[in-house]
């Protein structure tokens, strides 16, 4: 019988210390996750971005998470970011919603939209205005999770061969422009396509292309388009673009709750840090070019060509509202909150930035 006993009690402290061993173990282990960015390696501020977040989640983590980044020029497809999450063969993406637009036409919708959002507008739909569960419901069926990665602010309209006046000028323009903004392009007699970021300036220089549009002043001269495109012109098509991170739904579910909030927290901080940075950058280059490049002729679209874009922008939202019940749920989702949010950045940013211009009339 005291054997039993004694027999009982060991098992019972065994199980006792498993008990207590096992989060101490499970709290030491190392998560070591892997990363695919669209962007060519050291390319500034959008590989910024997930290189802050990767710091910030091992600091955070006390070294528990650690995520290393393959750029580009390593795993050799760019615009090849979701199905390599996708499949697994990376835990992690940083790259654009709207590159996925001919696989999964609702994720273009998360970037930006033409005539849309600006920047605190857009984050405030995504992370009080239902935004955040509307990307969800589009990246689930494929195994995925997506998080906003980093805003560029207003994007500028782009470098032009020659001067835009009417929309004949438009009438066979050749030009690079992502997202929604090249379906309205297209409409109006554009022939947009898509090229990644390291093969703009040559296609530009050899006229394979008439025109551009990349970001604006924090990475456009770093590109050397005004080298060989004169006409910069002033944006309406990216009024907020939000890159994203992408993260493969298996891997996600591995993770302890603890580290998926720091890693939530890590994307939430890098990709605000962003927004900064890139306002930053705009603003001292933009000074640059200025000075520098006086010949570059800033120019803002003729009001007839806006009014036929924000035209066949309507024409084309309406039609993909009439097609997909999730794409008008989206849609209507972002046209009312810009509707609610709008009068607010009316009369607090653009009331303030009136009210100080005319002053210094």
């Amino acid at each position: 019988m005291k054997s039993l006993k004694l027999t009982t009690l060991v098992a019972a402290t065994a199980v006792t210390l498993s008990a207590i061993s096992l989060p101490a173990f499970a709290a030491d282990r190392v998560y070591k996750l892997k990363m695919a960015e669209t962007w060519s390696s050291n390319f500034p501020i959008f590989g910024d971005a997930p290189r802050n977040m990767a710091r910030i989640a091992e600091d955070m983590s006390n070294g528990r998470l650690k995520i290393t980044i393959d750029s580009a020029n390593k795993h050799k497809a760019p615009l090849g970011v979701f199905d390599m999450v996708r499949s697994g063969q990376y835990d992690m993406g940083h790259s654009a919603s709207y590159y996925w637009k001919g696989k999964v036409p609702n994720t273009l919708y998360f970037t930006t939209m033409p005539f849309g959002m600006i920047t605190p507008e857009q984050y405030g739909w995504f992370y009080y205005g239902g935004g955040m569960d509307l990307m969800q419901k589009v990246y689930k069926p494929f195994g995925l999770l997506s998080f906003p990665g980093g805003n560029t602010g207003n994007q500028m309209g782009g470098w032009f061969q020659k001067e835009i006046n009417s929309l004949e000028d438009l009438q066979g323009l050749k030009m690079r422009i992502p997202g929604f903004a090249g379906e309205v392009l297209a409409k109006l007699g554009a022939k947009p396509t898509n090229i990644a970021s390291g093969e703009l300036y040559t296609a530009l220089e050899r006229r394979t292309i008439d025109a551009l549009e990349w970001v604006g002043p924090s990475l456009d001269l770093r590109m050397g388009f005004h080298k060989i495109a004169p006409y910069y012109y002033t944006g309406w098509h990216e009024p907020a673009t939000e890159l994203q991170f992408l993260v493969n739904e298996r891997t996600w579910k591995k993770l302890p709750e603890d580290l998926r909030e720091i890693l939530r927290t890590s994307m939430k901080l890098a990709s605000y840090d962003m927004y900064i940075q890139s306002y930053h950058e705009s603003a001292e280059n933009w000074a640059t070019m200025k000075t520098e490049y006086p010949n570059v002729q800033v120019k803002t679209f003729p009001r007839d060509v806006l009014v036929a874009m924000r035209k066949a922008n309507q024409e084309l939202l309406d039609e993909k509202a009439a097609e997909d019940p999730l794409a008008k749920e989206i849609l209507d989702s972002q046209a009312d909150y810009l509707k609610k949010v709008r009068v607010w950045t009316n009369i607090s940013d653009r009331a303030y930035l009136d009210s100080v211009d005319s002053l210094a009339e």
